[in-house]
């Protein structure tokens, strides 16, 4: 092999070496970085205590005296704010919420009525977040 040929036959292999480490590097970077830790909080329907509404897509649950859950609803209900309206749950299977899907709501007016409300989210509130809570909008 000539001088020339080896000199090419170096640089191509450089080059691959380069683009290789390059190509790794830039994995490494583009991989997603480690999920952070999401606690997720359950409660047994047993436990839930009340609940009231400070607008037509929100809803406040209280579980075990002292825990306050927020439901976010996608479409809600201006009959949520009536003071004879009742919130209505059925259990399908489980007896835990976890998530939204976990829940399904309805407001009836107590005549027959009944109008489903759709969860899209839940979380549970820290004691700071209830304590910023009207007290009229507070289930427990």
């Amino acid at each position: 092999m000539s001088t020339l040929s080896k000199l090419v036959s170096a640089t191509v292999i450089a080059a691959g070496l380069v683009a290789l480490g390059g190509s790794a590097a830039v994995a490494v970077a583009a991989s997603p970085a480690a999920p952070a830790e999401h606690k997720q909080s359950c409660f047994f329907i047993s436990q839930w205590e009340g609940w009231k509404s400070p607008s037509p897509d929100v809803l406040y649950l209280g579980v075990n005296m002292h825990d306050v859950y927020k439901v976010q609803l996608s479409y809600g209900s201006t009959e949520l704010s009536w003071p004879d309206a009742h919130l209505v749950s059925i259990s399908r299977g489980g007896d835990t919420v976890c998530t939204a899907l976990d829940l399904d709501l309805s407001i009836s007016d107590g005549h027959g009525f009944r109008q489903p409300l759709m969860a899209t989210a839940i979380t549970k509130l820290t004691p700071e977040e209830v304590a910023a809570i009207p007290k009229k909008f507070r289930p427990n």
